[in-house]
């Protein structure tokens, strides 16, 4: 483990180039702009204050998004506790109008957006394109554990989609 004397200059960079996964998760995680500017900034924090243990080793970006889904578990449950989960897709974040936006996207985030906090974290970093053995160090899981979620997950995708498609023929 490379454990250095934190240089934010460094880190800032490092960051600079990885931001993309704070605001992803985000917005997978909050409904309000608010709500999703303090998750940020939680996760900003939570990153300075464990960049000194960082391991080299490791790609950034996959620390970055451990970290950051960790804190984003974290603050969904402590800020949804007590509030109804909203299960539809917050317009607010497609500002399309709605003929030009996709039928499949609006599914597969309604359905994302149902989710268990640890299965919303599963589905974006498959979606990133992260590897079973990847995901299973994001959240701590066993490789056997992340495929089989995954293959359960797309199955009630695709009923989910087989559902929507039925109500539309109708």
């Amino acid at each position: 483990m490379n454990h250095r004397t934190p240089s934010p200059d460094a880190f800032l960079e490092r960051l600079g180039t990885h931001r993309k996964i704070l605001y992803k998760i985000a917005n997978a995680y909050c409904r309000r702009d608010a709500d999703r500017d303090d998750l940020v900034s939680e996760m900003v924090l939570a990153l300075w204050r464990s960049y000194a243990r960082y391991d080299d080793r490791y790609a950034f970006s996959t620390w970055t998004y451990r970290v950051a889904l960790n804190v984003a578990i974290s603050f969904y449950r402590k800020r949804c506790r007590n509030e109804a989960f909203e299960a539809a897709w917050d317009d607010s974040l497609d500002r399309r109008p709605a003929e030009e936006r996709d039928e499949q996207l609006e599914t597969l985030l309604a359905f994302v957006a149902t989710l268990p906090p640890i299965d919303r974290a599963l589905v974006l970093a498959y979606l990133d394109g992260y590897t079973h053995a990847d995901i299973a160090g994001i959240l701590g899981l066993s490789q056997t554990n992340v495929a089989t979620k995954i293959s359960r997950l797309k199955e009630r995708l695709r009923a989910t989609v087989q559902a929507a498609m039925e109500r539309n023929v109708r």
